[in-house]
C-alpha cells in the first residue's frame, strides 16, 4: 500500500464513506482472520489485507489520529516503526467517542445505531442525554439496537476479552457498543498489557482500551508537551506489548477519532449571540459537531442560512435532509432520524460553537477538541504487527 494519505492536508474535509477502509472494518476483519465468521468479516478482512491468525489484539487508543501521530511520530519510535506503507482509516462524523464506538463495536452506521454525538437529543423527553457517561437515556439496548460484532463473535465460540478501567464494565456505553466478551478489570497501562498478554495465552482475540492521549489532548492540546508524554507512555506500553504477546499474534492499533488545538477567539457561543440563538430550542452534539433542534415552526433552511452568514468559513452547514442524503450520518433507521438535527453544523479551522446554557465553563474552556469532518479529526491509525 502506498502511504499517500499521510501527507493529506489536515485541513480537508473528508466525509464517512469515503474510500474503501474504515473504522467499523477493524473488528470484523481481526474475527474473520481468527477464522471466525461474523457479518462482513470476509470483506472487511480482504480491505484491510489482515493475515490468518490464532491470536490477536485490538488495542484503540481514545484520541490518535493519524496525522496527530505522524507529527508527533518522535516522540513513539514503535508506533512510528509501524507506519510506512499503513493507511489511515475514516472514522464517524462525529468524530467522537461514543460515535465512534458504536460503529467500531457493532460494524453499523451511526445513523443505525443512535450514537450521533457526545451529547444527543432524547425524542422521548426532548432533553439531553449524555452517551459517554451515559445518563438522562434510556436503556444502552434500548437506545442501541444493533448487534455487536463481539457479541457475534463469542456466540460462534471465539474467546473473547475486554480489558480496561473497572468504571467501563457494565456502563451504558459499553453495553451499547461493545458488549458480548468478557471484561477484566485493569486501570494503569501496564496493568492492561499484562492482563491482555495473560488472556492471549490461549488462542482468541482481547480487546484493549486507553484514554489518557485524548485526557491529555483535551487538557493541554495535541501540540502540547503532556500530549507527547502521554504518547510516549503509550507507545513503551505498546513495544512491550508486542514483545510479550505469543509470536504469531496479531497486535492491531487504531483509534477513535483525531484532535485539533482550537483558538478561543474563535469560539462563538449560543447562548450570547442572537445570530445563533434565534429559534434555536437545544444544542446536542459537541462544540464542534453540533446538532440544533429548532423551535416549532422554525425553518431549518432559514436558520441553516442565518448561521452561514454567521460563521462564513469556519464551518460548513447544512439540514438534516441535507446531511442524510449526503450520508454524514451512513444509512439513518427510522427511529434515529429524530435524534439527528433539524440543522447539522461541522466546524472548520480552529473554530467552535459552544452553549453555556448546557455546557459547562470546564468543557467549554478545552484547548483540543474532536467531532467534526477535517482529516486531523477524521483519519485514524491503522497500525499492524503480526
Amino acid at each position: 500500500m502506498s502511504a499517500g494519505p499521510v501527507t493529506r492536508d489536515a485541513e480537508e474535509l473528508v466525509l464517512p464513506g469515503s474510500g474503501t477502509r474504515s473504522l467499523a472494518h477493524v473488528l470484523p476483519a481481526v474475527v474473520a482472520a481468527l477464522g471466525t465468521d461474523v457479518a462482513g468479516g470476509a470483506a472487511a478482512r480482504e480491505a484491510l489485507a489482515l493475515p490468518a491468525v490464532e491470536r490477536a489484539c485490538v488495542v484503540l487508543v481514545d484520541g490518535l489520529g493519524h496525522l496527530n501521530l505522524v507529527e508527533r511520530g518522535g516522540h513513539a519510535p514503535f508506533l512510528r516503526s509501524l507506519l510506512p506503507g499503513a493507511e489511515p482509516l475514516v472514522t464517524t462524523f462525529p468524530s467522537t467517542t461514543a460515535t465512534a464506538l458504536g460503529t467500531f463495536g457493532t460494524a453499523a452506521s451511526p445513523g443505525a445505531t443512535g450514537m450521533l454525538g457526545y451529547t444527543v437529543r432524547v425524542p422521548a423527553t426532548g432533553g439531553l442525554g449524555n452517551l459517554v457517561s451515559w445518563t438522562d437515556l434510556p436503556d444502552a439496548r434500548t437506545w442501541q439496537r444493533e448487534p455487536t460484532v463481539l457479541e457475534g463473535a463469542v456466540a460462534a465460540g471465539l474467546p473473547v476479552a475486554s480489558v480496561g478501567p473497572a468504571r467501563f464494565a457494565g456502563s451504558g456505553l459499553t453495553n451499547a457498543a461493545l458488549r458480548g466478551p468478557a471484561y477484566v478489570a485493569a486501570e494503569q497501562l501496564d496493568d492492561r498489557v499484562d492482563a491482555t498478554v495473560r488472556s492471549l495465552r490461549a488462542p482468541g482475540l482481547t480487546y484493549l482500551y486507553w484514554g489518557e492521549v485524548d485526557k491529555a489532548g483535551h487538557h493541554h492540546g495535541w501540540g502540547s508537551w503532556q500530549w507527547g508524554d502521554a504518547l510516549s507512555e503509550l507507545d513503551a506500553a505498546l513495544a512491550r506489548l508486542a514483545r510479550s504477546l505469543p509470536r504469531g499474534t496479531l497486535l492491531v492499533v487504531t483509534a477513535d477519532h483525531g484532535m485539533v488545538d482550537v483558538d478561543p477567539a474563535r469560539r462563538r457561543d449560543v447562548a450570547a449571540d442572537p445570530a445563533l440563538g434565534a429559534e434555536v430550542a437545544l444544542t446536542a452534539g459537541e462544540p464542534r459537531a453540533l446538532h440544533l433542534h429548532l423551535e416549532p415552526g422554525a425553518d431549518p433552511d432559514r436558520v441553516a442560512d442565518r448561521w452561514r452568514t454567521a460563521l462564513g468559513g469556519d464551518a460548513v452547514v447544512t439540514t438534516r435532509d441535507a446531511a442524510v442524503a449526503d450520508g454524514w450520518f451512513g444509512p439513518v433507521a427510522e427511529h434515529v432520524r429524530p435524534v439527528v438535527g433539524d440543522v447539522v453544523v461541522a466546524m472548520t479551522g480552529a473554530a467552535t460553537v459552544v452553549d453555556s446554557r448546557t455546557q459547562t465553563p470546564a468543557s467549554i474552556a478545552l484547548l483540543g477538541v474532536h467531532g467534526s469532518l477535517t482529516a486531523r479529526e477524521m483519519l485514524v491509525p491503522l497500525l499492524v504487527h503480526a
